[in-house]
């Protein structure tokens, strides 16, 4: 598991925060950012604050060691790199006890430094923009916020597109059971999606397009096509039965039951491209990977 549970002998009189830095070998952000969350706590238990100085005992620190499977990048520079995702993949635990993602790839490459510019579902393949360093995750960050980015994707959806459409439907939180879907909603924020189709299979009434997002809303390329009566062939969540998508979260679907009712064993979604300017040069790239490639456990 990346997250390991360390206990510690204190040295008696000294601050928290100066421990984990002199002891611990924790770099200062990374200590306070561990205080601040909660993940140190004495041996009774009880969570530590920045400030506190230590008496006796020992202390618990929530450590995160990274692991890798052999997962490298798809191109890098002294400020940042980029992964090309599998299918099936997260790229951050949601949990303590989540197991391999790709951040283990990230702190296994470039350390506590390294981080997360943006994200894309587990199930959604392709290209993911990692900083290396403090200052360029601040300028990126930025640039996404700004939307200084250009993203395209690939997806493979059901029915014939014949035509470019703008899809700029307001998109906010489901209302019903499923409380992880996104639904279009005039009380939504608002979204743009760009879908050009590229080609379209006759025999299995399929449509390859490329999905372009104008804004990064959760689940959007999936929701607006949806929207559309297009669902993404594979997808578990959306345009299916609440029981389904119930039990599929749950993990009581099979993966021979999930491709008989979705299409296909993964969400036919792929990051392909990705184009921006960073420190006034441009960058553009392609993802090497096609839908047939997953995560393999």
């Amino acid at each position: 598991m990346p997250y390991i549970l360390k206990k510690f002998d204190v040295i008696k009189g000294e601050k928290v925060e100066n421990f984990l830095v002199d002891v611990v070998k924790l770099s200062i952000p990374l200590a306070y950012k561990l205080l601040q969350k909660g993940r140190v706590i004495d041996d009774k238990k009880r969570r530590l604050q920045k400030g506190q100085v230590l008496k006796s005992g020992h202390i618990e620190v929530s450590i995160f060691e990274a692991i890798t499977k052999g997962l490298t990048p798809l191109f890098q520079t002294e400020h940042f790199a980029l992964f090309d995702k599998q299918s099936g993949l997260m790229v951050h635990p949601v949990a303590r006890s989540s197991q391999y993602t790709l951040l283990d790839e990230i702190r296994y490459h470039f350390g506590d430094e390294g981080s997360l510019v943006h994200r894309i579902d587990a199930e959604t393949s392709g290209l993911i923009l990692v900083s290396k360093n403090g200052y360029s995750q601040y300028v990126l960050n930025e640039m996404f916020e700004k939307k200084e980015f250009v993203k395209k994707y690939k997806a493979l959806v059901e029915g014939k597109i014949e035509k470019e459409v703008l899809i700029d439907t307001k998109i906010g939180h489901s209302n019903g059971l499923i409380k992880l879907k996104m639904q279009t909603s005039e009380d939504g924020k608002e979204s743009s999606t760009l879908i050009r189709p590229i080609s379209y299979d006759k025999d299995k009434n399929q449509t390859l397009v490329e999905a372009i997002p104008y804004t990064g809303r959760q689940h959007q390329i999936r929701v607006h096509l949806e929207s559309i009566s297009h669902r993404i062939v594979g997808d578990p969540i959306y345009g299916l039965e609440e029981s389904f998508v119930n039990d599929f979260l749950r993990n009581k679907i099979g993966e021979a039951e999930r491709e008989k009712v979705t299409g296909a064993s993964r969400l036919m979604l792929h990051a392909y491209y990705l184009e921006f300017t960073f420190l006034n040069r441009t960058y553009k790239f392609c993802s090497k990977q096609d839908f047939g490639d997953t995560a393999q456990s």
